[in-house]
């Protein structure tokens, strides 16, 4: 078992392979944090933390003149609020007295085998033999509520999950205004916070941030998890870099608001809270009535960012990622959009097929405009009638001379939103998030529905449902294209507005398990705009994620190193498009843009019309490339080998998980005359073999053919003294080099 309760120090134990979590039932009942870090063997760490009486920290009234003891300075597991505490609260609440505490006791606690679930939340899971449950029953005696702590310990993976419930045990009424899944003291040690901020085509791009004493935090209110911060952080000491020194990284399983918050206080404790984002956030708990919060996730490691980040990747691709493409290949796909727009017919579509399945490409995607009035971004949107003036004979013609092609097809939804200029607006305005008397904001020319009714999400099952039912259509890309305002429902009393916000998450997922559960052979990808919602709640329902509307290889570098710190490769929905690039402009090798999508799930986005037979050739080899190094590039451990921020060559490397081979993708971001002669150092092999070092042809710029480096080398060599790469000319050009253990 790796939980272990010690009735004498009444120190409650985590343990998995590398790391050691522990609390204790202290004093007058109150759960005190004492440790998480390296693994250590079991014992009594309450007495790292040395309290004594500091002016302005009160004590409880049961410690009567104990005035070391103090809510004010102890780490706590859960922290109270209102009664003496003055740092960052796991909770906001108001008693149906108005009072606005809550002081938690412990009461009980139950160890079992297995991991629990979250019915309606996307939360880990496991076998019974691969994690165990810990749930922790705390009272507030006075303010008549139940607070219920619940983990989840992966022994074998290194992770730990947290979730917390409140129930109201009055005879009236309360209201939560906030409650923290995730509650962490460090008691020692400076921090540093890792935060992946960004905006709309450039999402997830690392920032570090010394924290000193006072409040630091990131989050979002756009009731999305959003473009502009993920919830995905990380606590490093100063100094800790890719391979070395203490880190812990917290994932939030959710995709509406959050909000991250680190406070180090008076004492140079540093607390981290992470939960549902609080503003505009109130649940009404009637008697008896229990809030649950998702789930986040934690994981630790002595030895660096690669390390931790090696934790979440197995855990959200083995316990996270579910149904048949959560393990074996997925499809190539090519995708209209950028080929062309809403200019299309089916004609034009099956041409688009007709070129990329002799190139070995197995699905077509048809994105926007393929329903009813739907010729610009502007009307159609919720009504879902394939528009027959551009597809004569609906889904299921099309989808049949696709099918000739060798092909399948794929299609696009934007399930959540309304278009005014829709019947279905026109039948149900009452449908929107839109405040009473107020004129709605307008983004992309749409309203969004509003999920935390019902009958909307089941007006919308019906209508994918009937699509999906129609004609074989293995893929459908789930979009969500604005953010979040005006919410206010229609289904709602006026003192339940505040519900609305997570109601419409709820609504979300519940729809998305219904549509997967019901076609379980369909693959779902992810996207709001791109990567706007890229976070572990969609991951539950969703395998892929389309991880930025960016598709210029060379942001697309940072885009993906910043992703890959939390989120596996497997996850990360990346194409080949045309240059010059629509977005930036750009004009990279296609090699190079090949070499960066297939760090990834792969896929192509361009007119293919317009490309040469030799590009189409190209073409050809890199798809034939990556579904033989598709298994690698899926489960082989990923290592971040460059900086593309700072440093002029973009490297990563996908090693076997027999360290039996290694994939290394380079491409060079900065050219310099006469500069020094690029060079990188290996992760992850094995020291006593020997690797044959092979480069890929038909994966690298005309100029890295030139390489003549090592052809044969230990591991322990690549890994002390490195590979040295060609020199740089001409602009953004790559390579890629396949390692093999030889017998």
């Amino acid at each position: 078992m790796a939980i272990v309760y010690n009735e004498k120090d009444k120190t409650i134990t985590l343990q998995t392979a590398h790391s050691t979590y522990q609390m204790k039932i202290a004093l007058y009942g109150v759960l005190q944090h004492t440790y998480y870090g390296g693994k250590v063997s079991q014992g009594d760490m309450s007495g790292l933390w040395q309290a004594y009486d500091r002016g302005f920290s009160g004590n409880p009234n049961d410690a009567d003149n104990h005035r070391a003891f103090s809510l004010d300075t102890l780490p706590q597991e859960y922290p109270s609020a209102g009664v003496g505490d003055f740092r960052i609260p796991g909770a906001s609440l108001v008693n149906g007295d108005g009072s606005r505490a809550g002081d938690w006791r412990y009461k009980s606690h139950e160890i079992r085998s297995g991991k629990y679930s979250l019915p309606g939340l996307p939360a880990l899971y496991a076998g019974e033999e691969e994690a165990d449950t810990l749930e922790i029953v705390l009272e507030d005696k006075a303010g008549k509520s139940r607070l219920t702590l619940t983990y989840g310990v992966f022994p074998e993976i290194d992770v730990i999950t947290r979730t917390a419930a409140l129930t109201n045990l009055a005879d009236a009424p309360m209201e939560v205004g906030k409650l923290a899944s995730l509650c962490l003291d460090m008691p020692f040690g400076d921090w540093e916070l890792i935060h992946f901020h960004g905006r709309h085509a450039m999402e997830r791009m690392p920032a570090r941030t010394a924290l000193a004493p006072g409040a630091f935090s990131v989050g979002s209110r756009r009731g999305t998890s959003s473009h502009q911060h993920n919830p995905f952080v990380i606590l490093a000491a100063p100094g800790a870099d890719e391979d070395a020194g203490d880190c812990l990284g917290a994932a939030f399983v959710y995709s509406g608001g959050f909000l991250a918050e680190t406070e180090v206080d008076q004492n140079g404790l540093t607390r981290l809270v992470m939960g549902i984002q609080p503003e505009g956030f109130c649940w009404k708990l009637g008697p008896g009535e229990t809030f649950q919060a998702p789930e986040a996730v934690l994981a630790y490691s002595d030895k660096g960012l690669t390390a931790l980040s090696h934790r979440f990747h197995k855990a959200f691709r083995q316990h996270l990622v579910r149904g048949k493409w959560k393990e074996g290949p997925r499809p190539v796909l090519i995708n209209n959009w950028e080929a062309t727009y809403f200019d299309f017919t089916t004609d034009k579509l099956v041409d688009i097929a007709k070129a990329a399945a002799p190139l070995g490409v197995d699905l077509l995607v048809m994105d926007d405009g393929w329903f009813r009035n739907r010729n610009d971004d502007m009307g159609g949107l919720g009504d879902w009638e394939v528009n027959e003036e551009k597809l004569p004979g609906g889904l299921k013609a099309l989808a049949e001379r696709i099918n000739a092609q060798g092909m399948q097809l794929g299609i696009w939804f934007e399930p959540e939103m309304v278009s005014e200029r829709s019947a279905l607006f026109a039948s149900h305005p009452d449908w929107v998030l839109q405040i009473p008397g107020r004129a709605p904001t307008r983004s992309r020319y749409q309203l969004v529905l509003d999920l935390s009714q019902p009958a909307v999400c089941d007006y919308l099952y019906e209508r994918i449902a009937r699509v999906l039912r129609d004609a074989p259509i293995p893929y459908v890309k789930w979009d969500m294209n604005r953010s979040l305002s005006d919410v206010w429902s229609a289904a709602l009393p006026a003192d339940r507005q505040g519900e609305t916000p997570h109601r419409y998450v709820l609504g979300l997922y519940g729809l998305l398990e219904r549509l997967t559960r019901d076609f379980p052979d369909v693959l779902f990808e992810g996207c709001s705009g791109g990567g706007g919602r890229f976070d572990a709640g969609m991951l539950y329902y969703t395998p892929q994620i389309w991880c930025s509307d960016n598709t210029d290889a060379i942001d697309r570098l940072t885009i993906q190193y910043g992703t890959s710190f939390g989120y596996p490769i497997s996850a990360v929905g990346a194409h080949v498009s045309a240059v010059p690039n629509h977005q930036t402009g750009r004009v990279t090798p296609l090699t190079t843009r090949g070499i960066v999508a297939m760090c990834g799930s792969f896929g192509y986005e361009l007119d293919l019309s317009r490309a040469t037979a030799e590009e189409r050739e190209h073409m050809a080899r890199q798809i034939q490339n990556y579904k033989t190094l598709q298994p690698l590039i899926y489960e082989g451990a990923y290592y971040r080998l460059t900086d593309p921020t700072s440093d002029p060559v973009a490297a990563c490397a996908f090693v076997g998980t027999r360290r039996e081979c290694c994939l290394i993708m380079a491409v060079y971001t900065k050219t310099f005359a006469n500069g020094a002669i690029p060079h990188i150092r290996l992760k992850g092999l094995d020291s006593d073999k020997t690797y044959r070092v092979r480069l890929l042809a038909e994966a690298a710029t005309e100029w890295g053919r030139e390489w003549r480096g090592l052809a044969e080398a230990g591991g322990d060599l690549l890994m002390s003294a490195g590979l040295s790469l060609p020199r740089p000319r001409g602009d953004y050009g790559s390579l890629c080099l396949l390692l093999e253990e030889q017998d």
